[in-house]
């Protein structure tokens, strides 16, 4: 039974770790990483403190989802944000919910 339990622990952390990792390649594969990365700022801030700052918020991957298809201004400071109109509903509220993961 124990060894039944590891075989599912195991295979829980790699389905998570592939996730991560899959959202990370869906971040390059949309321009996300040209201006942010997970631990440093660059252009925009890193992800790890867009998650900070919204951790709690309820409507947090729904605004971010959003602020990933139309763009967002002055949130970060005076560097705009621009639109990813190509990014599909779905794949924002992915990105969305990937950063919100962050720690």
């Amino acid at each position: 039974m124990k060894a039944v339990w590891m075989g599912i622990v195991t295979a829980s952390a790699l389905l998570i770790a592939g996730t991560a990792q899959a959202n990370a390649d869906l971040a390059k594969a949309n321009g996300c990483t040209n201006c942010h990365t997970v631990d440093t700022k660059l252009v925009g801030p890193s992800l790890k403190d867009i998650a900070a700052k919204y951790k709690g918020d309820a409507n947090a991957q729904a605004s971010l989802a959003e602020k990933i298809k139309k763009g967002s201004s002055g949130v970060w400071g005076p560097v705009p944000m621009p639109p990813n109109a190509h990014v599909s509903d779905e794949n924002a509220k992915t990105l969305a919910g990937w950063v919100l993961s962050l720690k």
